[in-house]
């Protein structure tokens, strides 16, 4: 057989030749011999075709026109090869091939003209033809011939003589105008044509063989083609029969190999079955390929098999037979644009089916996402066939929310299946989900009718809540978030300005948390006045004092009216903030918080309001008999800057020795200490008194030496400024007309009086009254042509 881009033509036992389509069918039918046909060539057109057979008949002719050659020889032509471009007039050539290689020419009055271009070692076994060279086989090995220059360029022999030459007969393939591949036996040669250098040749042809490949294989080859830079071979070898124990046939096989130059990578390899196999020799099988595209057809006595190139297609039928579903979809949504007989939603539907049929529904559930994509109907179809199998839960958290929506109907069959198992995920849903995707109503009446089943369920309470949120039914919602003490009650009024709904809720909001509860409240006090929180909180002094304390450290103005009634509340709930209210608060009534400090005993309070309403000695004896403490004392005293509380403190302490260290201590700087010193009585036994003495003294010290200090500094700052005052004074000042003395208050410059300043220049001209001794000394500063300003005595 022999193969064009266009058709094949196949020739029989029979001596038949047919013409056949790429997918095999018989389209033209030649009777060309009554036995076999050795070999079949075309031209590159397809238009020629030349035929030889095992009784000597040659037929070259025209497909398609009555041009005809025929020639009967004496012995067998196994070969027979057209010049590839036949179809020109000028390339009428064909070379035939039995013991001799010849060379048919037509010339004039077209007759042919036959030439032998070689004889004499054996028959010739196989011929390619490309371009202008001419390669053969022969028993003894591979020749090529220079058509332009009708010489012989290289002979490569063959490597295993011990191989019949008729059962292993040499396999030829072109791979371009200039690379020849011979397989031989189980020899695998790579030929490359090459010019000669012009100071190479001498008597040598002007072109020579380079072999650039050579490797041997573990197979006989029957047939080679090229594949982009690889080999396909097609091999014949045998097995040892587990059954019989005999060596037989095995079948063919067609492998991809990687030339490297010295050996080969085998790349792929596929087992052939073919009818008959067991029965084939080398000789049996040939090779062919289609340069147009890549395919390979392998001819066996009784079959023609087409192997292709795999393509993405394919490789994902393979994906999908070996159920490897995620790779298929991975590999067709690479090659989306190539492939031709896959669909992505085909395989991906197909993915979700072989999940679910191995139990992966969750899986199952998120590969939907991807694969069915914004296709409503599948989605719908996928949720259906979900609930058939009991596993609406599975596919739930799936579900298209937005872009595409699906029918209420769906997520409401999901709704109720989880209402029917599991509480919390009802929950979930409804808050994850959107209230537009399913009928709101119908949802809230399912939920009601579980609550009657159990009226205390929180979660159906707290979903019930935002179904009612989701409806606008607000005041519904409020009340069971109040009941359930739910954090997002709050969130709920401030959203939906909910305020008027709360006046009367305002001690539940407190109970549930009272830090929120006053921060909202005290934040809109424009909705809810502070006198209704008051009101509402009367009967929970407690709550009443929280609410007013935080309004008080806001504003000590605002809640000015209740202060009065938050003396009580600080004194029964929070005493350590009572001080500082009574210190902050203006607007507080003294007699009344000192009424309560003294019937409660609290001494500090009351030590303040004493010293606030002026009191400060009942203040300080407070402090000294009820504390007992001369430190806060003494503070007390430093306060309040009184010689007469000095004293009162003295004459308390003069008789309590650690009162006296702590007065020795610290009396320094407010009082003379030898005052206290001379009431001492002697003999008095006084803790630390050395250590007190010395500090009193180094107080002393201190002080003249702050003193002394300052003097220095003052008196600097003093004749400092005294000068820059004095050089102030000596200025002169600009007057006018206007300018009246300070002291006097007479005009400087009166009226009808000339410019001093002139006088006295007359006065320095001849003949002019000179200045007395004893006229005044003046400084006038006068302008002088409005830019300058002269000084003159």
């Amino acid at each position: 057989m022999t193969v064009h881009e266009k058709f094949l033509a196949l020739g029989t036992h029979c001596g038949k030749v047919y013409l056949l389509d790429v997918q095999g069918n018989i389209t033209q039918k030649f009777d060309v011999s009554p036995v076999k046909i050795n070999q079949i060539s075309l031209d590159e057109s397809g238009e020629h075709m030349g035929v030889c057979s095992e009784d000597g008949k040659v037929q070259v002719f025209g497909l398609y026109s009555a041009e005809e050659f025929h020639e009967t020889f004496d012995c067998p032509i196994k070969i027979v090869a057209v010049h590839p471009h036949f179809v020109r007039s000028h390339f009428k050539q064909f070379v035939t091939g039995g013991k001799k290689l010849i060379l048919y020419e037509r010339g004039w009055m077209n007759r042919w003209k036959p030439s032998v271009l070689h004889e004499g070692e054996g028959n010739i076994r196989n011929v390619k033809w490309r371009g202008h060279l001419i390669a053969w086989a022969n028993n003894m090995g591979v020749k090529i011939l220079d058509m332009v220059s009708k010489q012989r360029i290289t002979n490569v022999p063959r490597d295993d003589i011990s191989l019949r030459p008729d059962m292993y007969p040499c396999s030829l393939c072109w791979k371009d105008n200039l690379t020849l591949i011979i397989g031989w036996g189980n020899s695998v040669k790579i030929c490359s044509v090459k010019e000669r250098h012009a100071s190479e040749m001498r008597d040598l042809p002007n072109r020579y063989v380079e072999i650039v490949f050579q490797f041997d294989t573990e197979f006989y080859i029957s047939g080679l083609a090229p594949i982009c830079d690889q080999l396909v071979i097609l091999s014949y070898g045998k097995e040892i029969s587990e059954k019989t124990e005999v060596e037989c046939c095995a079948r063919p096989r067609l492998d991809i190999v990687q030339p490297l130059p010295e050996s080969c990578e085998e790349i792929s390899s596929d087992a052939l079955t073919v009818r008959g196999f067991q029965e084939n020799e080398c000789r049996d099988y040939h090779l062919e390929y289609s340069e147009g595209e890549p395919l390979f057809y392998i001819i066996s006595p009784r079959d023609v098999v087409v192997a292709k190139e795999r393509d993405q297609d394919d490789h994902i039928d393979w994906l999908l037979e070996k159920k490897k579903y995620e790779e298929a979809l991975m590999a067709a949504e690479i090659s989306q644009k190539t492939i031709k007989k896959h669909k992505i939603l085909d395989i991906g539907l197909a993915y979700i089916n072989h999940l679910v049929e191995n139990g992966e529904y969750d899986l199952a559930a998120r590969k939907c996402q991807k694969i069915l994509g914004k296709n409503t109907e599948l989605w719908e179809f996928e949720v259906y066939k979900f609930k058939e199998i009991g596993q609406l839960k599975a596919i739930s958290h799936y579900l298209p929310r937005r872009d595409p929506v699906l029918k209420p109907l769906i997520y409401e069959m999901v709704l109720h299946e989880f209402l029917e198992s599991d509480y919390e995920g009802f929950a979930t849903l409804i808050k994850e989900w959107p209230g537009d995707l399913y009928n709101n109503t119908i949802i809230v009446q399912a939920v009601v009718d579980h609550l009657k089943k159990d009226p205390q369920n929180r979660t159906l309470l707290r979903t019930l809540a935002e179904l009612y949120t989701y409806d606008q039914r607000y005041g519904r919602a409020l009340e069971i978030y109040l009941t359930l003490r739910h954090k997002d009650v709050f969130q709920l009024i401030h959203k939906h300005n909910l305020f008027s709904s709360i006046r009367d809720k305002i001690v539940l909001l407190m109970d549930f948390d009272s830090e929120k509860a006053v921060d909202m409240l005290l934040d809109n006090e424009d909705k809810i006045s502070i006198d209704r929180v008051v009101e509402e909180l009367e009967n929970r002094p407690e709550l009443q004092h929280v609410y007013l304390h935080k309004l008080f450290k806001r504003d000590h103005h605002k809640g000015q009216r209740y202060h009065e009634k938050q003396i009580s509340l600080y004194a029964e709930y929070d005493r350590p903030n009572l001080l500082p209210f009574l210190r902050d608060s203006t607007h507080c009534p003294l007699e009344k918080a000192l009424e309560i400090c003294q019937q409660r005993n609290f001494v500090e309070e009351t030590v303040y309001l004493l010293s606030r309403m002026g009191n400060s000695r009942s203040a300080l004896k407070m402090i000294m008999e009820e504390l007992q403490d001369v430190d806060k004392a003494i503070e007390f005293a430093k306060e309040q800057d009184d010689g007469e509380l000095w004293e009162d403190l003295i004459l308390y302490s003069i008789d309590k020795p650690p009162f006296i260290t702590g007065l020795l201590n610290n009396i320094g700087t407010h009082v003379d200490p030898i005052l206290l010193i001379h009431r001492i009585k002697e003999g008095m036994e006084i803790p630390n008194l050395r250590d007190s003495l010395v500090k009193i003294l180094q107080d002393y010290n201190l002080q003249i030496l702050l003193r002394e200090g300052c003097k220095k500094i003052l008196v600097a700052d003093s004749l400092s400024l005294l000068k820059k005052m004095h050089r102030t004074q000596l200025k002169g000042v600009l007057v006018d007309e206007e300018n009246i003395c300070e002291s006097c208050l007479s005009p400087i410059l009166p009226s009808g009086i000339s410019c001093p300043v002139l006088q006295y220049m007359q006065c320095q001209t001849p003949g002019a009254r000179r200045c007395n001794p004893g006229d005044e000394e003046i400084e006038v500063s006068m302008s002088v042509s409005d830019t300058k300003s002269v000084r003159t005595k």
